[in-house]
């Protein structure tokens, strides 16, 4: 069930939404198990022989931190659930590509896998390893396990994040719905349509430009350089307005009962270091990565070459994390590689965020967004031998014999244009201008309607700020309009995959 399906804003929603406050009136314990009931159906709506492995993997890491109460025992047990956690993501999402590599390296064929990859495998695994992890460190053990099952399943974060962290979710558990306003509610529901709109109106209109491309390139054939450009930054936006919608549409469905998730972007592609895009970027893993991986590797507290080492340990895992493919270790190691790059360009000395406009700021953005253009080549692509058709297409070395050929259909909210091959690329040029426009200038969804986190300050004011008028609902209501045509289309968010 999507978040931009009608299914799920006209009968799940609505549904749950009643059922809350149903339930919140008799108690916040009645408003929790809702909650988690509804989660859990969620689930269960995609594949409910899924919900099976769901439900065992929540039970058996609750019931292992019970018993790491016991410090005799902490250690081992947290090792032990840790070990049961990525066993059971590498089965799920790497054995395959373990057995092609192994069979590709040894030339000896390898039984053939079909394995179906469980949704969101990736978030509800690395969110229980965290809580194992605290755990080990001395963080409280959880002994309810309804709020701990909402936790892992809360529906809003749960197929494609943000990742949340164990001790700023439970605490708003408990309290479920007793501090929210119609305020709230009233701008949860706003943060939801921005979300959706980044979706299925900007998101998806780019897809037309980048899927029949990289197919192309995928199958052998190469590209021109024009439409390698092309393609290659209409991905760079839609993943951004797809991934980006999906989290503020979490933010929003939290608000609505009461719930702060953490901000998952904060304008990535306006980072003027590699340094500061993974600040801004998919904050939530980063946040992991660091936490988890990262500093217990040693950090920077081992020396330069070391801090090196692990930085680009670190990113390669990331890319693993993201797929089981050789193109995701590439597309890590190539930030892995950047990374590196930008510490050692800083020589380790802070280096002031100013706001001015100066022409090392605008160097360092441009340097930093084509970085980042050129390793979501490799993300995009479904094979290497594809990312390097797409790439020599960038460069202008392409085979003009073999090149991608446009349909010169142009799709808008899916309904088909007859337009020129040529006549189609300066089309979608002018809608790649646009989004572009919207990714580097505007405020975001945060800034723009004031949000704030768990415990933390809202964020900066913007220009434009949303407030509970008139106006401003004629506004979300007509974003909500236009997006409904767009849900026709029906494209699966691309982290659905990961």
């Amino acid at each position: 069930m999507q978040f931009s399906s009608f299914t799920f804003l006209f009968q799940f929603l609505p549904a749950v939404l009643l059922a809350f406050a149903a339930a919140r009136r008799h108690s916040p314990r009645a408003g929790v198990l809702v909650l988690a009931g509804a989660s859990l159906f969620f689930y269960g709506a995609w594949k409910p022989i899924y919900l099976l492995l769901f439900l065992t993997s929540i039970c058996c890491n609750f019931c292992l931190g019970l018993l790491m109460a016991d410090p005799r025992y902490c250690r081992s047990l947290g090792m032990l659930g840790v070990a049961l956690n990525l066993a059971t993501l590498c089965y799920f999402k790497y054995a395959g590509f373990l057995l092609d590599t192994v069979g590709a390296l040894s030339g000896v064929p390898m039984p053939l896998t079909n394995i179906v990859l469980p949704l969101g495998i990736s978030f509800f695994t690395f969110q229980q390893i965290a809580y194992l992890v605290d755990v080990m460190r001395g963080a409280k053990v959880e002994r309810d396990i309804v709020s701990y099952t909402l936790f892992v399943s809360f529906f809003p974060h749960l197929i494609a994040g943000p990742l949340v962290h164990h001790a700023e979710m439970i605490p708003q558990f408990r309290r479920a719905g007793s501090t929210r306003t119609a305020s709230m509610a009233a701008r949860g529901l706003a943060i939801f349509v921005a979300g959706l709109f980044k979706k299925v109106v900007i998101a998806d209109n780019l897809a037309q430009f980048v899927s029949p491309v990289f197919a192309h390139v995928d199958a052998g054939g190469s590209v021109t350089t024009a439409w390698a450009w092309l393609a290659t930054l209409s991905y760079t936006l839609q993943i951004y307005f797809d991934f980006s919608g999906y989290s503020d549409m979490a933010l929003g469905l939290g608000l609505l009962f009461g719930i702060r998730l953490p901000v998952n972007f904060r304008s990535p592609y306006r980072a003027t270091s590699i340094i500061e895009f993974w600040r801004r970027w998919h904050i939530t893993l980063s946040r992991f990565l660091r936490d988890y991986l990262y500093i217990p590797l040693g950090g920077n507290r081992l020396g330069e070459i070391r801090r090196y080492i692990n930085l680009l340990l670190t990113m390669l895992l990331g890319g693993l994390w993201h797929g089981a493919g050789w193109n995701f270790v590439v597309w890590g190691g190539l930030h892995g590689l950047y990374l590196c790059i930008n510490h050692l360009w800083r020589g380790g000395r802070d280096v002031k965020q100013d706001g001015a406009l100066s022409l090392a700021r605008i160097a360092g953005w441009a340097v930093t967004f084509v970085a980042v253009v050129i390793a979501w080549v490799f993300f995009r692509a479904g094979t290497v031998a594809g990312a390097w058709q797409m790439l020599r297409g960038l460069s202008g070395q392409g085979d003009q014999a073999h090149a991608y050929v446009s349909p010169g259909v142009l799709r808008v909210m899916d309904l088909p244009i007859l337009l020129g091959a040529g006549q189609l690329w300066l089309a979608g040029s002018i809608i790649l201008g646009m989004a572009m426009v919207v990714a580097l200038a505007m405020p975001n969804v945060p800034q723009i309607f004031g949000y704030r986190e768990y415990r933390r300050a809202p964020e900066p004011s913007a220009l434009v700020r949303w407030r509970p008028n008139a106006l401003w609902a004629l506004l979300v209501a007509i974003a909500f309009t236009i997006a409904l045509f767009g849900m026709w289309q029906r494209l699966e968010f691309l982290y659905f995959q990961f």
